[in-house]
């Protein structure tokens, strides 16, 4: 089990509606919230995947303009994703080989693609490490 906290912002003027739809919004627990339309939010997930999903929805709740991870905490996932880690190569082979044409080296860091590259690493690391 995957517990985070998740800090919401909003426009104050938005503040109690947004507020609003995060207690009946079923994926998140609401805590407090300020003035300045800061909003703290915890949510549960069996594994990270389940987690960013919650997240997309939470920022897709209208007037959401940002809901950002700030803690987390896994009862299991991170021992299994260590495992995985420490038992791979930390450079990848074909980085090793000096016979591979360098032209062919793809960088998948665009960061116009986060939240899609940051899931297949979730679902990565969960294949790797045998987690459902």
């Amino acid at each position: 089990m995957n517990i985070s906290s998740i800090v919401v912002q909003t426009m104050p003027k938005f503040l109690d509606e947004v507020v609003e739809s995060l207690k009946n919004c079923e994926v998140c627990d609401y805590h407090l919230h300020d003035e300045k339309g800061r909003v703290i939010v915890t949510i549960e997930g069996a594994d990270v995947s389940e987690e960013l999903g919650k997240l997309k929805v939470i920022e897709a709740i209208p007037h959401v303009i940002a809901a950002d991870m700030q803690m987390a905490y896994s009862e299991d996932e991170l021992d299994e994703n260590i495992k995985v880690i420490n038992e791979s190569d930390a450079v990848p082979a074909v980085l090793n080989d000096e016979n591979v044409d360098i032209d062919r080296v793809v960088y998948h860091g665009d960061l116009k693609k986060k939240d899609d590259q940051l899931q297949e690493f979730a679902k990565d690391l969960s294949n790797a490490s045998g987690v459902k």
